[in-house]
């Protein structure tokens, strides 16, 4: 289905029944990242699949300030409200992990769990912040300059994704597939509205998050774990799982052993919120 945000179409599928688990992709994604929790999960959960501003089958807007994190947080504030809930559980990878965590700091009554794969919650200083911006600058130039499949083929190569060159050809191939069915457009200015030094830092906001929290990282991925081990110390009540033998995209690279751990957390938080614990 289509819902209007704010004059953006966003492309929403929803599958399953059951208390609503909303689900954010990554950089470069879509909401097709997600199809394999369709089946057990979809059984217990329902499923509300979201392409990001500027990926999938979402508009891709030609103003870089269309895509600031915060405005993308209202969007997701206007799409829950337009299904009829008035709060979600909330799981979001990578960019959709700061997606999801900027939305849980502003709207902190519309989130029951709040689950980050593999995400962070920004850069701390504003030196920081600035570098990253010129960094994400020159890449949207790259991927103005030399299309899709020049900038698929140099991101598939960043060390952050070593570890999915250990699977099967087909899946590979199927992720390049999705990647490659994003816009330049929409990449581009991701980058520029939504990067990690563009958005808001939220590391002063973690002590205030009084939400069950779930962080998953994989061992292998030491940037990401280490920023999860700083925010388990913040958080007030937060858990930690980590993928042994995994890096960044623990959903493409343990899908199962994924669906499993989410669900027994979020079914876990439920009793919880029933028994008044």
């Amino acid at each position: 289905m289509k819902i209007i945000s704010n004059g953006v179409a966003y492309s929403v599928h929803v599958h399953g029944e059951g208390e609503p688990l909303l689900l954010l992709h990554g950089f470069t994604g879509s909401s097709a990242a997600w199809d394999f929790l369709i089946g057990e999960v979809s059984s217990q959960f329902q499923l509300i699949m979201v392409d990001i501003i500027g990926h999938g089958d979402t508009d891709s807007p030609a103003n870089p300030d269309r895509y600031r994190i915060e405005k993308a947080a209202e969007d997701l504030r206007n799409i829950i409200n337009d299904l009829g809930y008035k709060s979600v559980h909330l799981l979001g990878y990578s960019m959709g992990g700061r997606l999801a965590l900027t939305f849980a700091c502003i709207y902190p009554e519309m989130v029951r769990t709040l689950l980050l794969e593999s995400s962070t919650p920004g850069l701390r200083t504003s030196e920081e912040r600035e570098a990253r911006r010129l960094q994400d600058s020159n890449l949207a130039a790259k991927i103005k300059t030399g299309g899709i499949e020049d900038f698929v083929d140099y991101w598939e190569n960043i060390p952050l994704f070593a570890s999915q060159k250990l699977l099967p050809k087909h899946r590979r191939q199927l992720i390049r597939k999705g990647r490659l069915q994003n816009s330049v457009i929409g990449l581009s200015n991701s980058l520029l509205g939504m990067g990690t030094g563009s958005q808001t830092s939220w590391w002063d906001h973690l002590a205030e998050l009084e939400k069950p929290v779930l962080l998953i990282t994989g061992e292998a991925d030491k940037k990401f774990s280490s920023i999860a081990s700083a925010m388990q110390k913040i958080l007030p009540d937060c858990e930690r799982q980590i993928f042994y033998d995994a890096g960044h995209a623990l959903h493409v690279e343990e899908p199962e052993k994924f669906g499993k751990i989410i669900s027994e957390f979020l079914l876990k938080h439920i009793r919880r919120r029933k028994h008044g614990n």
